[in-house]
């Protein structure tokens, strides 16, 4: 302690060099992360003007031929359509944008610099995973806003649907974590618009499964975007219980995408 002349006493102040507590470096890297998701514009054209143009053509439009509900009448097409669209989003960030986005990080040396700060690696991934979350949090809340507008009436364990999208984002994170981490950057660019197009189209989201050949609903069932639509769909149309098959599938994806992507991610 030292003395001031006019007698008061002030303290000797000790530099405490150190990192944060790490739960305050994840907050700030996921504040960082979800930041710069929603400031891209690709990203904001993929994740939130897409599904919400396709959500409002296809349910105004009598293009496809929208299956019978469970009393065996036409089925509304903004109630089959609503929950292949939340599908559709969580495939486009947790899959699309996040392997686009890791991959570029990757490719310009971000993450071989972040790696070795004091943030550990996991701890990067928590906050990517954090920022998925927030931006799908944003995507569901407008999607329902204008579901609900078109007349879409959902039904349903709130709990199911939680449940889906939960093993969903996980199952999508790894498979995209695990193209951004061992292909070059223009590579998973287009791999991963290539994957999103073609889920789009044989994943159950718009078209129904149903409307594929046999041999080809089998395999195509057992993809994660079909397991994710499917699902919501039998809780949200048909008000369904928990659909423990769908979630068997997205966990198993969850499982193999994340268990993969730990094991052979590259960070430079």
């Amino acid at each position: 302690m030292t003395t001031t002349e006019a007698g008061g006493v002030t303290g000797t102040f000790t530099p405490r060099p150190g990192a944060a507590p790490l739960p305050r470096m994840i907050r700030a890297q996921a504040a960082l992360e979800t930041r710069m998701l929603l400031r891209n514009g690709e990203q904001l054209l993929l994740t939130v003007i897409i599904p919400t143009l396709l959500l409002v053509l296809f349910s105004a439009v009598d293009i496809v031929a929208v299956p019978t509900d469970t009393a065996g009448g036409a089925g509304s097409s903004v109630d089959f359509l609503a929950p292949g669209i939340l599908a559709l989003a969580v495939l486009s960030t947790a899959f699309t944008g996040q392997a686009i986005a890791t991959g570029f990080e990757r490719r310009y040396g971000v993450l071989k610099r972040l790696a070795v700060s004091p943030l550990p690696r996991w701890g990067l991934m928590t906050a990517k995973t954090c920022a998925v979350l927030v931006t799908e949090v944003l995507q569901i809340v407008l999607l329902t806003a204008v579901a609900l507008a078109l007349g879409w009436s959902p039904h349903g364990n709130p709990l199911s649907v939680v449940l889906l999208l939960l093993l969903g984002t996980a199952a999508f994170s790894g498979l995209g974590l695990l193209m951004a981490g061992t292909l070059k950057a223009e590579a998973t660019l287009a791999a991963a618009n290539l994957v999103f197009l073609l889920l789009l189209i044989g994943g159950g989201v718009i078209v129904p499964l149903d409307k594929f050949p046999e041999d080809a609903q089998s395999v195509l069932g057992l993809l994660p975007i079909a397991a994710l639509s499917d699902g919501l769909r039998d809780v949200l149309q048909h008000g369904a219980g928990i659909p423990w098959r769908d979630l068997g599938i997205l966990a198993g994806w969850s499982v193999l995408g994340l268990g993969t992507a730990a094991r052979f991610f590259r960070w430079e």
